[in-house]
């Protein structure tokens, strides 16, 4: 494995006549050859503008960038074009070129003044356009593309490319959610069949921790954190920077989910390791009910019992008795709210009848 990468104390923004605008400053970190990145951050922090700096599209304030060992600013354009592809979010300015014509200009680092394809760059755009699944939209025009499709397209484009190093920012934007797991897996084994550098930012942030081998975390306030997901997840970076209110991340996963607030408690029966018992659990929480073993230190009512006997079917206990048994969980939340506040309205009457001074 070698550095192919390197920030040294960088900078990136832009120059302005009243001053330069710094988006983030005092970058240090290194990408390495056969590793998949990924870039992670808030809206903002910086991402697309650190890719085009390491991309040389524009300037670093200050700092630099090492390519192969080398100022990035020191490389020819065809010298770098032989070293790194790009693959940016905007693509719809593409027209009147059939996908596998815009594909095959990811040889034209190598095919010379005219451009003339040689059989070995014919193959590479037909490899490429396979390696993304994309062999049937070879012939039609960019403009009858959908976002997800030409976002594929301007991928195999830089794997045709032949570089050792490709950058993408935000590849996964316009697929679909099958699309967007194959893509990064895709690009995973790229870098680690062909010893490539592949570094992506993406807002992806679960498949990121699932699929990368190293992850950059960027934000204004905290700067840049680098390392593998699971490193970060122990030290609890990734919370550091993701974590928010009513989100909750769990270290040994290294996923997020939703904290429901929760207005009362209710009484649940049955074999807590059983799926059934977990998704109830989960849809009752987004329901406003907190699940609970009995009504003792709690707000739940003994009149109202769910019970979950692992047999695939949920039942509705009222006063000890079996009045609900169904097989889907919609028809049991159905009838949970109206029996809950029967029993509710039933305790304030009577405790509005009972005479304190008698």
């Amino acid at each position: 494995m070698s550095i192919s990468i390197e920030l040294k104390d960088l900078s990136t923004g832009y120059k302005l006549k009243g001053g330069d605008k710094v988006i983030a400053s005092g970058l240090n970190a290194k990408l390495n050859s056969g590793e998949m990145t990924c870039l992670l951050g808030p809206n903002g922090a910086g991402k697309s503008t650190l890719l085009r700096t390491l991309a040389a599209f524009q300037p670093a304030l200050s700092g630099q960038v090492e390519v192969m060992g080398r100022n990035v600013k020191e490389y020819q354009s065809k010298e770098l074009a032989q070293l790194m592809s790009v693959v940016l979010t905007d693509n719809s300015d593409i027209k009147n070129m059939t996908a596998e014509e815009v594909v095959a200009m990811g040889r034209s680092p190598y095919t010379g003044f005219w451009g003339k394809l040689r059989e070995k760059d014919k193959m590479m755009v037909k490899k490429s356009l396979g390696w993304v699944g994309i062999e049937e939209l070879a012939p039609r025009k960019m403009q009858t593309l959908s976002d997800g499709e030409r976002q594929k397209v301007m991928i195999a484009k830089a794997i045709a490319q032949e570089t050792p190093i490709i950058l993408l920012d935000e590849p996964t934007a316009y697929l679909d959610y099958p699309s967007k797991i194959a893509m990064m897996l895709l690009l995973h084994r790229l870098a680690k069949a062909l010893k490539k550098t592949i570094f992506m930012s993406t807002h992806d942030l679960e498949h990121a921790l699932q699929v990368a081998d190293q992850v950059w975390l960027l934000d204004h306030e905290k700067g840049l954190t680098t390392g593998m997901p699971e490193d970060l997840s122990i030290d609890g970076s990734i919370e550091r920077y993701f974590a928010k209110e009513n989100m909750m991340f769990d270290r040994e996963s290294c996923t997020f989910s939703i904290e429901h607030e929760t207005a009362r408690d209710i009484i649940v029966e049955g074999r807590k390791d059983t799926l059934e018992y977990r998704l109830c659990s989960k849809a009752l929480m987004r329901n406003g009910m907190k699940p609970v073993d009995s009504a003792e230190g709690t707000n739940a009512s003994t009149d109202v019992v769910i019970k979950i006997p692992g047999d695939g079917t949920y039942r509705l206990i009222e006063q000890g008795k079996e009045t609900v048994k169904v097989e889907k969980m919609a028809h049991l939340l159905h009838m949970i709210v109206p029996a809950i506040t029967k029993y509710h309205i039933s305790a304030i009457r009577e405790a509005a009848e009972m005479n304190p001074y008698e």
